[in-house]
Protein backbone atom coordinates (compact mmCIF):
# COMPACT_ATOMS: atom_id res chain seq x y z
CA UNK A 1 0.00 0.00 0.00
CA UNK A 2 1.56 3.29 -1.16
CA UNK A 3 0.78 6.68 0.33
CA UNK A 4 0.61 9.79 -1.86
CA UNK A 5 0.38 13.38 -0.59
CA UNK A 6 -0.79 16.01 -3.08
CA UNK A 7 -0.30 19.74 -2.53
CA UNK A 8 -2.61 22.10 -4.41
CA UNK A 9 -3.87 25.61 -3.73
CA UNK A 10 -7.60 24.99 -3.29
CA UNK A 11 -10.41 22.77 -4.61
CA UNK A 12 -10.52 23.13 -8.42
CA UNK A 13 -13.21 21.67 -10.67
CA UNK A 14 -10.66 20.09 -13.00
CA UNK A 15 -8.73 18.31 -10.25
CA UNK A 16 -11.58 16.87 -8.17
CA UNK A 17 -12.31 13.93 -10.53
CA UNK A 18 -8.60 13.05 -10.58
CA UNK A 19 -8.36 13.06 -6.80
CA UNK A 20 -11.46 10.88 -6.46
CA UNK A 21 -10.08 8.40 -8.98
CA UNK A 22 -6.74 8.14 -7.15
CA UNK A 23 -8.50 7.74 -3.81
CA UNK A 24 -10.56 4.87 -5.24
CA UNK A 25 -7.44 2.86 -6.10
CA UNK A 26 -7.32 -0.13 -3.70
CA UNK A 27 -3.54 -0.10 -3.36
CA UNK A 28 -3.08 3.64 -2.77
CA UNK A 29 -3.81 6.01 0.12
CA UNK A 30 -4.28 9.64 -0.88
CA UNK A 31 -4.46 12.85 1.11
CA UNK A 32 -4.74 16.26 -0.55
CA UNK A 33 -3.33 19.25 1.26
CA UNK A 34 -4.65 22.67 0.23
CA UNK A 35 -2.41 25.67 0.83
CA UNK A 36 -5.26 28.19 0.85
CA UNK A 37 -8.41 28.42 2.91
CA UNK A 38 -11.85 29.33 1.59
CA UNK A 39 -11.72 33.05 2.33
CA UNK A 40 -8.61 33.39 0.15
CA UNK A 41 -10.22 32.04 -3.02
CA UNK A 42 -13.92 32.88 -2.73
CA UNK A 43 -13.88 35.94 -5.03
CA UNK A 44 -12.64 35.50 -8.60
CA UNK A 45 -11.30 38.89 -9.68
CA UNK A 46 -11.19 37.95 -13.38
CA UNK A 47 -14.82 36.79 -13.52
CA UNK A 48 -15.62 39.80 -11.32
CA UNK A 49 -17.80 37.81 -8.95
CA UNK A 50 -17.93 35.20 -6.22
CA UNK A 51 -17.77 31.80 -7.94
CA UNK A 52 -19.27 28.79 -6.20
CA UNK A 53 -19.05 25.71 -8.41
CA UNK A 54 -22.21 23.60 -8.50
CA UNK A 55 -20.43 20.24 -8.69
CA UNK A 56 -18.78 18.49 -5.71
CA UNK A 57 -15.13 19.49 -5.38
CA UNK A 58 -14.15 17.91 -2.06
CA UNK A 59 -16.13 14.67 -1.98
CA UNK A 60 -14.59 11.23 -2.33
CA UNK A 61 -11.08 11.89 -1.07
CA UNK A 62 -9.31 12.90 2.15
CA UNK A 63 -8.21 16.53 2.32
CA UNK A 64 -7.30 19.39 4.64
CA UNK A 65 -6.81 23.15 4.12
CA UNK A 66 -4.17 25.45 5.58
CA UNK A 67 -3.31 29.13 5.35
CA UNK A 68 0.22 28.47 4.11
CA UNK A 69 0.80 32.15 3.37
CA UNK A 70 1.32 32.57 7.13
CA UNK A 71 4.22 31.10 9.09
CA UNK A 72 1.90 29.28 11.50
CA UNK A 73 -0.22 27.88 8.67
CA UNK A 74 2.83 26.64 6.76
CA UNK A 75 4.25 25.02 9.89
CA UNK A 76 0.96 23.25 10.54
CA UNK A 77 0.70 22.06 6.94
CA UNK A 78 4.23 20.66 6.80
CA UNK A 79 3.72 18.97 10.16
CA UNK A 80 0.53 17.34 8.90
CA UNK A 81 2.25 16.20 5.71
CA UNK A 82 5.08 14.67 7.73
CA UNK A 83 2.51 12.93 9.92
CA UNK A 84 0.87 11.43 6.86
CA UNK A 85 4.17 9.63 6.06
CA UNK A 86 3.91 9.84 2.26
CA UNK A 87 5.86 7.65 -0.16
CA UNK A 88 5.84 10.61 -2.57
CA UNK A 89 4.70 14.24 -2.54
CA UNK A 90 3.07 15.61 -5.70
CA UNK A 91 3.12 19.42 -5.85
CA UNK A 92 0.81 21.29 -8.23
CA UNK A 93 2.67 24.48 -9.13
CA UNK A 94 5.67 25.90 -7.24
CA UNK A 95 4.96 29.63 -7.30
CA UNK A 96 2.28 29.71 -4.59
CA UNK A 97 2.72 30.45 -0.88
CA UNK A 98 4.09 27.35 0.80
CA UNK A 99 4.64 25.25 -2.33
CA UNK A 100 8.34 25.80 -2.92
CA UNK A 101 8.89 25.59 0.84
CA UNK A 102 7.24 22.16 0.73
CA UNK A 103 9.52 21.06 -2.11
CA UNK A 104 12.59 22.18 -0.15
CA UNK A 105 11.27 20.50 3.00
CA UNK A 106 10.92 17.06 1.38
CA UNK A 107 13.89 17.21 -1.00
CA UNK A 108 16.17 14.24 -0.32
CA UNK A 109 13.75 12.73 2.21
CA UNK A 110 10.71 11.79 0.12
CA UNK A 111 10.45 11.80 -3.71
CA UNK A 112 9.16 15.20 -4.83
CA UNK A 113 6.93 15.06 -7.89
CA UNK A 114 5.65 18.06 -9.79
CA UNK A 115 2.66 18.96 -11.94
CA UNK A 116 2.58 22.22 -13.87
CA UNK A 117 1.56 23.25 -17.39
CA UNK A 118 3.83 26.24 -18.09
CA UNK A 119 5.22 26.79 -21.59
CA UNK A 120 7.69 29.02 -23.41
CA UNK A 121 5.02 30.42 -25.75
CA UNK A 122 4.95 33.89 -24.19
CA UNK A 123 7.82 36.07 -25.46
CA UNK A 124 10.09 37.93 -23.08
CA UNK A 125 13.34 39.94 -23.33
CA UNK A 126 16.56 37.93 -23.49
CA UNK A 127 17.81 39.13 -20.11
CA UNK A 128 14.54 38.25 -18.40
CA UNK A 129 14.47 34.86 -20.08
CA UNK A 130 18.04 34.18 -18.89
CA UNK A 131 17.22 35.14 -15.29
CA UNK A 132 14.05 33.07 -15.39
CA UNK A 133 15.87 30.02 -16.67
CA UNK A 134 18.59 30.29 -14.02
CA UNK A 135 15.98 30.49 -11.27
CA UNK A 136 13.87 27.65 -12.68
CA UNK A 137 16.95 25.45 -12.92
CA UNK A 138 17.28 25.92 -9.16
CA UNK A 139 13.58 25.22 -8.59
CA UNK A 140 13.73 22.06 -10.70
CA UNK A 141 16.74 20.80 -8.78
CA UNK A 142 14.18 20.07 -6.04
CA UNK A 143 12.05 17.92 -8.40
CA UNK A 144 12.58 14.20 -8.77
CA UNK A 145 9.86 13.62 -11.36
CA UNK A 146 7.62 15.92 -13.42
CA UNK A 147 4.36 14.93 -15.13
CA UNK A 148 4.13 16.91 -18.38
CA UNK A 149 0.78 17.67 -20.00
CA UNK A 150 1.70 18.13 -23.66
CA UNK A 151 4.46 19.01 -26.12
CA UNK A 152 4.84 22.70 -25.26
CA UNK A 153 5.01 21.82 -21.57
CA UNK A 154 7.58 19.09 -22.28
CA UNK A 155 9.88 21.59 -24.00
CA UNK A 156 9.51 23.90 -21.01
CA UNK A 157 10.60 21.22 -18.51
CA UNK A 158 13.60 20.31 -20.68
CA UNK A 159 14.52 24.01 -20.86
CA UNK A 160 14.31 24.16 -17.06
CA UNK A 161 16.96 21.47 -16.80
CA UNK A 162 14.98 18.28 -16.17
CA UNK A 163 16.29 15.10 -17.79
CA UNK A 164 14.30 12.65 -19.90
CA UNK A 165 14.40 10.09 -17.09
CA UNK A 166 12.58 12.58 -14.85
CA UNK A 167 9.75 13.30 -17.30
CA UNK A 168 6.52 11.30 -17.44
CA UNK A 169 3.66 11.96 -19.86
CA UNK A 170 0.30 12.54 -18.16
CA UNK A 171 -1.92 14.44 -20.62
CA UNK A 172 -4.06 17.34 -19.50
CA UNK A 173 -7.60 16.05 -19.29
CA UNK A 174 -11.07 16.70 -17.95
CA UNK A 175 -13.72 14.26 -16.79
CA UNK A 176 -14.69 13.15 -20.30
CA UNK A 177 -17.45 10.87 -19.03
CA UNK A 178 -19.16 13.82 -17.33
CA UNK A 179 -19.26 15.82 -20.57
CA UNK A 180 -20.18 12.89 -22.84
CA UNK A 181 -23.00 11.54 -20.68
CA UNK A 182 -26.72 11.92 -21.54
CA UNK A 183 -25.93 13.10 -25.05
CA UNK A 184 -29.45 12.81 -26.48
CA UNK A 185 -31.08 14.59 -23.54
CA UNK A 186 -28.50 17.36 -23.45
CA UNK A 187 -28.65 17.82 -27.23
CA UNK A 188 -32.43 18.24 -27.05
CA UNK A 189 -32.03 20.89 -24.34
CA UNK A 190 -29.35 22.62 -26.40
CA UNK A 191 -31.70 22.79 -29.39
CA UNK A 192 -34.32 24.43 -27.19
CA UNK A 193 -31.75 27.03 -26.12
CA UNK A 194 -30.90 27.64 -29.76
CA UNK A 195 -34.55 28.20 -30.50
CA UNK A 196 -34.88 30.73 -27.66
CA UNK A 197 -31.82 32.59 -28.95
CA UNK A 198 -33.20 32.66 -32.50
CA UNK A 199 -30.61 30.21 -33.86
CA UNK A 200 -31.73 27.62 -36.39
CA UNK A 201 -30.89 23.92 -36.14
CA UNK A 202 -28.70 24.15 -39.24
CA UNK A 203 -26.75 27.26 -38.25
CA UNK A 204 -23.05 26.99 -37.43
CA UNK A 205 -22.51 28.28 -33.91
CA UNK A 206 -19.11 29.49 -32.74
CA UNK A 207 -18.52 29.57 -28.99
CA UNK A 208 -16.32 31.67 -26.76
CA UNK A 209 -16.05 30.26 -23.24
CA UNK A 210 -14.05 31.96 -20.51
CA UNK A 211 -13.22 35.14 -18.69
CA UNK A 212 -13.84 38.29 -20.70
CA UNK A 213 -10.33 39.71 -20.35
CA UNK A 214 -7.87 41.26 -22.77
CA UNK A 215 -5.47 38.31 -22.97
CA UNK A 216 -8.24 36.04 -24.29
CA UNK A 217 -9.12 38.57 -27.04
CA UNK A 218 -12.93 38.28 -27.02
CA UNK A 219 -13.32 41.73 -28.63
CA UNK A 220 -11.01 40.80 -31.49
CA UNK A 221 -12.85 37.51 -31.96
CA UNK A 222 -16.21 39.28 -32.08
CA UNK A 223 -14.88 41.71 -34.70
CA UNK A 224 -13.47 38.89 -36.83
CA UNK A 225 -16.82 37.10 -36.61
CA UNK A 226 -18.75 40.26 -37.57
CA UNK A 227 -16.44 40.85 -40.54
CA UNK A 228 -16.96 37.25 -41.67
CA UNK A 229 -20.75 37.49 -41.44
CA UNK A 230 -20.86 40.86 -43.18
CA UNK A 231 -18.75 39.56 -46.05
CA UNK A 232 -20.85 36.39 -46.32
CA UNK A 233 -24.40 37.43 -45.38
CA UNK A 234 -25.87 34.25 -46.90
CA UNK A 235 -24.14 32.06 -44.31
CA UNK A 236 -26.16 31.17 -41.25
CA UNK A 237 -23.66 31.67 -38.42
CA UNK A 238 -23.79 32.84 -34.80
CA UNK A 239 -21.33 33.58 -32.00
CA UNK A 240 -22.34 32.67 -28.43
CA UNK A 241 -20.22 34.22 -25.67
CA UNK A 242 -20.25 32.40 -22.34
CA UNK A 243 -18.53 34.15 -19.45
CA UNK A 244 -18.13 37.43 -17.61
CA UNK A 245 -15.35 39.84 -16.81
CA UNK A 246 -13.88 43.30 -17.32
CA UNK A 247 -14.62 43.50 -21.07
CA UNK A 248 -18.28 42.57 -20.79
CA UNK A 249 -19.49 46.15 -21.32
CA UNK A 250 -17.32 46.72 -24.39
CA UNK A 251 -18.30 43.40 -25.88
CA UNK A 252 -21.97 44.14 -25.33
CA UNK A 253 -21.59 47.51 -27.07
CA UNK A 254 -19.78 45.91 -30.03
CA UNK A 255 -22.50 43.30 -30.50
CA UNK A 256 -25.49 45.56 -29.79
CA UNK A 257 -26.55 45.95 -33.42
CA UNK A 258 -25.97 42.32 -34.35
CA UNK A 259 -28.59 39.58 -34.21
CA UNK A 260 -25.82 36.97 -34.55
CA UNK A 261 -23.85 37.56 -31.34
CA UNK A 262 -25.34 36.36 -28.07
CA UNK A 263 -23.87 37.20 -24.66
CA UNK A 264 -25.30 34.73 -22.17
CA UNK A 265 -23.13 35.44 -19.12
CA UNK A 266 -21.40 33.10 -16.70
CA UNK A 267 -22.55 29.47 -16.69
CA UNK A 268 -21.69 27.03 -13.95
CA UNK A 269 -20.01 23.69 -14.51
CA UNK A 270 -23.13 21.52 -14.49
CA UNK A 271 -24.60 23.61 -17.33
CA UNK A 272 -21.56 23.53 -19.61
CA UNK A 273 -22.18 20.12 -21.27
CA UNK A 274 -25.43 21.58 -22.60
CA UNK A 275 -23.90 24.87 -23.71
CA UNK A 276 -21.09 23.12 -25.57
CA UNK A 277 -23.83 21.27 -27.46
CA UNK A 278 -25.43 24.60 -28.35
CA UNK A 279 -22.26 25.30 -30.28
CA UNK A 280 -20.35 23.60 -33.08
CA UNK A 281 -16.92 25.25 -32.81
CA UNK A 282 -15.08 26.53 -29.75
CA UNK A 283 -12.89 29.59 -30.36
CA UNK A 284 -9.92 30.29 -28.07
CA UNK A 285 -7.95 33.13 -29.71
CA UNK A 286 -5.82 34.04 -26.68
CA UNK A 287 -2.64 36.06 -27.04
CA UNK A 288 -1.47 35.28 -23.49
CA UNK A 289 0.31 35.67 -21.26
CA UNK A 290 -0.17 32.30 -19.61
CA UNK A 291 -2.87 30.50 -21.55
CA UNK A 292 -0.89 27.47 -20.54
CA UNK A 293 -3.29 24.83 -21.88
CA UNK A 294 -6.97 25.72 -22.36
CA UNK A 295 -9.03 22.94 -20.78
CA UNK A 296 -12.18 24.39 -22.33
CA UNK A 297 -10.94 22.82 -25.57
CA UNK A 298 -10.94 19.38 -23.93
CA UNK A 299 -14.44 19.99 -22.57
CA UNK A 300 -15.81 21.18 -25.90
CA UNK A 301 -14.29 18.30 -27.87
CA UNK A 302 -15.76 15.79 -25.40
CA UNK A 303 -19.15 17.29 -26.29
CA UNK A 304 -18.54 17.01 -30.03
CA UNK A 305 -17.26 20.49 -30.84
CA UNK A 306 -14.39 21.36 -33.12
CA UNK A 307 -11.97 24.11 -32.10
CA UNK A 308 -10.13 27.14 -33.45
CA UNK A 309 -7.15 27.79 -31.17
CA UNK A 310 -4.42 30.41 -31.30
CA UNK A 311 -0.74 29.50 -31.41
CA UNK A 312 -0.28 31.08 -27.97
CA UNK A 313 -2.48 28.43 -26.33
CA UNK A 314 -0.62 25.51 -24.76
CA UNK A 315 -2.90 22.78 -26.13
CA UNK A 316 -2.75 23.93 -29.75
CA UNK A 317 0.15 21.69 -30.72
CA UNK A 318 -1.59 18.63 -29.24
CA UNK A 319 -5.26 19.25 -30.03
CA UNK A 320 -5.04 21.21 -33.30
CA UNK A 321 -2.30 19.19 -35.00
CA UNK A 322 -2.62 17.85 -38.60
CA UNK A 323 -5.18 15.08 -38.90
CA UNK A 324 -7.56 16.63 -36.36
CA UNK A 325 -10.41 18.76 -37.67
CA UNK A 326 -9.38 21.71 -35.53
CA UNK A 327 -7.52 24.85 -36.59
CA UNK A 328 -4.45 26.49 -35.08
CA UNK A 329 -4.32 30.18 -36.01
CA UNK A 330 -1.79 32.95 -35.42
CA UNK A 331 -2.86 34.91 -32.35
CA UNK A 332 -2.29 38.28 -34.04
CA UNK A 333 -3.61 37.61 -37.56
CA UNK A 334 -7.32 38.30 -37.65
CA UNK A 335 -7.47 37.31 -41.31
CA UNK A 336 -6.45 33.78 -40.36
CA UNK A 337 -9.31 33.68 -37.83
CA UNK A 338 -11.76 34.66 -40.56
CA UNK A 339 -10.32 32.02 -42.89
CA UNK A 340 -10.66 29.37 -40.20
CA UNK A 341 -14.27 30.38 -39.48
CA UNK A 342 -15.13 30.27 -43.17
CA UNK A 343 -13.42 26.89 -43.63
CA UNK A 344 -15.20 25.41 -40.62
CA UNK A 345 -18.52 26.76 -41.81
CA UNK A 346 -18.02 25.25 -45.26
CA UNK A 347 -17.11 21.80 -43.94
CA UNK A 348 -19.33 21.60 -40.87
CA UNK A 349 -22.17 19.55 -42.33
CA UNK A 350 -19.97 16.61 -43.34
CA UNK A 351 -17.42 16.54 -40.53
CA UNK A 352 -16.87 13.86 -37.92
CA UNK A 353 -17.19 14.60 -34.22
CA UNK A 354 -13.76 14.72 -32.51
CA UNK A 355 -14.80 12.59 -29.53
CA UNK A 356 -12.45 9.78 -30.57
CA UNK A 357 -9.52 12.21 -30.45
CA UNK A 358 -10.22 13.48 -26.94
CA UNK A 359 -10.37 9.86 -25.80
CA UNK A 360 -6.55 9.95 -25.82
CA UNK A 361 -6.61 12.73 -23.20
CA UNK A 362 -8.03 11.11 -20.09
CA UNK A 363 -7.69 11.37 -16.33
CA UNK A 364 -7.14 7.61 -16.24
CA UNK A 365 -3.81 8.05 -18.02
CA UNK A 366 -2.59 10.39 -15.26
CA UNK A 367 -3.62 7.85 -12.62
CA UNK A 368 -1.74 5.10 -14.47
CA UNK A 369 1.37 7.31 -14.66
CA UNK A 370 1.18 7.97 -10.92
CA UNK A 371 0.77 4.27 -10.05
CA UNK A 372 3.64 3.25 -12.28
CA UNK A 373 5.84 5.91 -10.72
CA UNK A 374 4.92 4.81 -7.20
CA UNK A 375 5.41 1.09 -7.73
CA UNK A 376 8.31 1.12 -10.20
CA UNK A 377 10.46 3.92 -8.82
Amino acid sequence: MKRLAILSTHPIQYNAPLFRMIAAEPDMVLKVFYSKITKEVRFDKDFGQVVTWDIPLTEGYDHASYEASTKAGLTDMLGAMDGFRPDAVLVFGWNFPGHFATMRHFKGRVPVWFRGDSTLLDPMPFWKRWVRRAWLNYVCWHIDKAFYVGQANLRYFRWCGLQESQLVYAPHAVDNDFFMANDAERTATALEIRKKLGISKTAVVFLFVGKLEAKKQPLELAQAFLDTVQENPEKDAHLVVIGSGALEGELNAKSLDSQCIHLVGFKNQSEMPIWYRVGDVLCLPSRGPSETWGLAVNEAMACGCRAIVSDRVGCAEDLAKPGIENFMVAFDQVLSWKFAMESVHASQKNRLKPIAVIGDFTIEKFVVSIKQSLYHA
